[in-house]
């Protein structure tokens, strides 16, 4: 399967939400998560979730449709157009 990297977008209403879920969820795909924030937004009772990934595009659509399955929980995804070079290629040069 072919790697890219992408973005996730998570918004999770706290009260509705079963946060635990999402916890869960993320676990199962840690070993393509490449960077998580989040940020408590207590004025809109919501947490809001950023993930940056290196996965496949079925991988990001499965770990996107079984967060979006939840109650209380709208997801995005955008992911690369180009394939990620090798992990182990040393980065490119500076300009």
């Amino acid at each position: 399967m072919e790697k890219r990297l992408g973005v996730v977008s998570i918004i999770v209403e706290r009260t509705i939400a079963p946060v635990g879920g999402v916890n869960e969820l993320l676990s199962q795909f840690g070993d393509e998560i490449i960077g998580r924030f989040g940020l408590p937004y207590a004025r809109r009772g919501v947490n809001i979730i950023t993930l940056v990934v290196d996965t496949s595009v079925e991988r990001v659509s499965a770990l996107t449709g079984k967060l979006g399955k939840l109650p209380g929980v709208q997801v995005r995804s955008l992911m690369s157009k180009t394939a990620a070079p090798g992990a182990d290629l040393a980065p490119p040069p500076d300009l």
